[in-house]
């Protein structure tokens, strides 16, 4: 293409979006491993979060694509034996679980914590300052084998709530960010539960050749380029959280050697990349409610971009400033966000709770109201819960 710029229009970018994202396929009749293995190695990841209103985030996006499946699949290949093991846990797109054949390409993120003696970041400057601390503990789980920050024998005590970790838990999470340990499991209310990494990938994996920085970099910027389809240097750049320095040098790099081809888009203010290969599929005929930590939107801007949809989670906003609800999912019909629902499931009584349904501007509501019905069903059978519950408008 070399310096022109092609163009692309505001529904066509839509469309490749969706594809990118797995929503051009129909759902399966029935969901195996392997579907769910080729799933979330188009997306490159699932974000992990421990709000557990409806279902935790991780399960969500699979759920929004292949329909009602079994969740012990995930948890099989998340946190089983280390023989099906083939997902690990790491800091990417926030807390995540990534393919372990992507392991390699983020050691270099996990070098750089190791080496960096300079720095303000919370866990720098305890590294600097407990380095006999986070000797000692990873002596202890060496020795007495895979455990939770609470079940260290010196943790000491809290700092606060939420966040106010320990000091044991910043050594364990000093440990996870360099790749010295990593998630061995998870226990109870989803607590993290750590073991040496070596004790938890498989050897296949940790065998692995290490690529240099820049070349990791270019992979993850490939993997985000897939997964987004078309996308700017932002929405490249966030989908791992790569540094605004390493993202410019490599995508000028795939640029060059034509593994990303420069488009404008309709609309858009800023310049994009479109992955050759991407899909552009004449039309989308989706159904899907979109957890909050959705790849496909959770980068706001983006969503607003491509959708024309302004959306921003209201867990941390007052009941009386909340606009929308607590826990709100974008309902996706076609090829467009046509409605948000705030959801919850009430397991004590096996009911789906639709607190409120807002349609779009400009929507027809007669039009999404069977779709929505069904897609609320199929959540409800997936949850186990016998009901579905809507408040009145």
């Amino acid at each position: 293409m070399g310096a022109r710029r092609e163009k692309l229009s505001a529904a066509a970018a839509r469309r490749i979006a969706l594809a990118a994202q797995g929503f051009a396929a129909a759902r399966p009749a029935s969901v195996h491993v392997g579907q769910l293995q080729r799933t979330i190695d188009r997306l490159g990841l699932l974000q992990i979060d421990s709000v557990n209103v409806l279902a935790r985030a991780h399960y969500l996006p699979l759920f929004s694509r292949l329909g009602n499946y079994e969740r012990a699949l995930l948890d099989r290949i998340a946190w089983g034996r280390k023989s099906q093991r083939r997902l690990f846990e790491f800091w990417a797109h926030e807390a995540s679980l990534l393919p372990v054949d992507t392991q390699p390409l983020l050691r270099w993120r996990m070098q750089r914590l190791r080496e960096q003696t300079s720095g303000k970041g919370k866990l720098i400057l305890f590294a600097r300052e407990k380095k006999a601390f986070i000797a000692e503990v990873l002596r202890e789980i060496r020795e007495r084998g895979a455990l939770a920050a609470s079940e260290l024998s010196n943790g000491g005590e809290r700092r606060g709530p939420w966040w106010g970790w320990n000091d044991g838990k910043l050594a364990v999470e000093w440990l996870f960010f360099a790749g010295i340990v990593t998630t061995a499991t998870r226990r109870g209310t989803f607590e993290r539960v750590y073991d040496l990494t070596e004790r938890v990938l498989p050897a296949s994996v940790l065998a692995l050749p290490t690529p240099s920085a820049e070349e990791a970099q270019r992979e993850l910027l490939r993997f985000s380029a897939r997964a987004l389809g078309v996308a700017t240097e932002f929405d490249l750049r966030d989908y791992f959280r790569l540094g605004v320095a390493d993202t410019k040098a490599r995508l000028a790099e795939l640029v060059e050697a034509g593994e990303l081809l420069p488009v404008t888009v309709e609309g858009w203010k800023k310049p994009a990349y479109l992955d050759p290969k991407a899909r552009m599929p004449r039309w989308i005929e989706a159904r899907a409610l979109l957890a909050p930590f959705d790849p496909l939107v959770w980068e706001r801007e983006r969503t607003h971009r491509i959708f024309d949809f302004f959306y921003r989670i209201e867990i941390y906003t007052p009941l009386s400033k909340r606009n929308y609800g607590y826990y709100v999912l974008p309902f996706l019909l076609g090829d467009r966000l046509v409605g948000r629902v705030d959801l919850k499931a009430d397991r004590a009584t096996s009911r789906l709770l639709a607190h409120a349904v807002h349609v779009e501007p400009g929507v027809d509501r007669r039009k999404i109201e069977g779709p929505l019905r069904e897609e609320l069903r199929l959540m409800a059978d997936w949850l186990g819960l016998d009901r579905v519950v809507r408040s009145k408008p």
